[in-house]
């Protein structure tokens, strides 16, 4: 999100004094969102930690979409208790301004998703477009911190140049996407997400676990790679474990069982 400009002020102030003689607190918000307008959905350049990363590369070039996480747009995060250990808070998540942009996406897509759709169209399409006269492969992450059913609104298919890629906690996705959209499994340790995980592992996809220090060699008979280098390798990876790094505060104190503590699994030998 660009930082608001100078001449927006006014109209902050102008508002705060309409919210003091009682116009309610929603009159900001609503004017806010209204400013917000201008904003992309995508980010086309290296805004995002682990897509710039990727990005290093040098053969493809990746967007990313940055959505405010809540429990519709994650349906999968009660089962699998992630929620309270989300990435939202971690990175540049804990600016602000990064914060109340990724906000006013998600506001979007509940209040008028039509219009979420045609801007998303648009701006993959121009996506698609510069690469092609960069010559270089464009890539998208739609789902850096949500898990929305892309694939239902026919976005891959409309886009067949692009590679499409992200990790989902809904196990009924798997195996049912476009071929240039492919889909890694989330791992949970907890009890009411076992049924997702097994359906994961009998999908034979990549299937990602978040450790909080060190990675272990092998975790539920698959072998453990490092997973923070690159979300491209990571996706076309095969059945393998993608090993994450707990990230943010919330996450490396996370007691639910979506972050694994490798000295604690048994008969394993944790990685050098």
């Amino acid at each position: 999100m660009r930082p608001l400009l100078l001449a927006n002020w006014w109209r902050l102030y102008i508002i705060g004094l309409w919210v003091r003689c009682g116009g309610g607190p929603l009159t900001l918000q609503k004017e806010i969102y209204k400013m917000n307008n201008h904003l992309n959905l995508l980010d086309t350049g290296n805004g995002n930690t682990k897509i710039a990363k990727t990005n290093r590369g040098g053969l493809y070039r990746v967007a990313s979409l940055s959505l405010m996480p809540d429990r519709i747009l994650c349906p999968g995060s009660k089962a699998a208790g992630c929620f309270e250990g989300c990435l939202k808070s971690s990175g540049r998540g804990r600016f602000d301004n990064v914060a109340a942009g990724r906000q006013w996406r998600s506001d979007l897509w509940h209040q008028d998703q039509d219009q979420f759709l045609d801007r998303l169209h648009k701006e993959l399409g121009n996506f698609a477009k510069l690469c092609k006269k960069t010559g270089i492969t464009p890539a998208a992450r739609l789902n850096t911190i949500s898990d929305i059913a892309f694939e239902r609104f026919g976005i891959p298919e409309l886009f067949p140049e692009i590679y499409f890629y992200d990790y989902t906690k809904r196990a009924a996705r798997l195996n049912k996407t476009p071929d240039n959209y492919r889909l890694m499994f989330s791992y949970s340790g907890r009890a009411q997400y076992a049924n997702q995980v097994q359906i994961a592992l009998g999908a034979g996809v990549p299937i990602a676990a978040v450790f909080r220090d060190q990675f272990p060699a092998e975790f539920l008979g698959r072998p453990v790679i490092d997973g923070d280098k690159s979300d491209l390798i990571n996706s076309k990876a095969g059945p393998v474990i993608i090993g994450l790094k707990a990230k943010g505060a919330l996450a490396k104190a996370d007691q639910s069982g979506f972050v694994i503590d490798a000295e604690r699994i048994p008969a394993l030998v944790v990685a050098a």
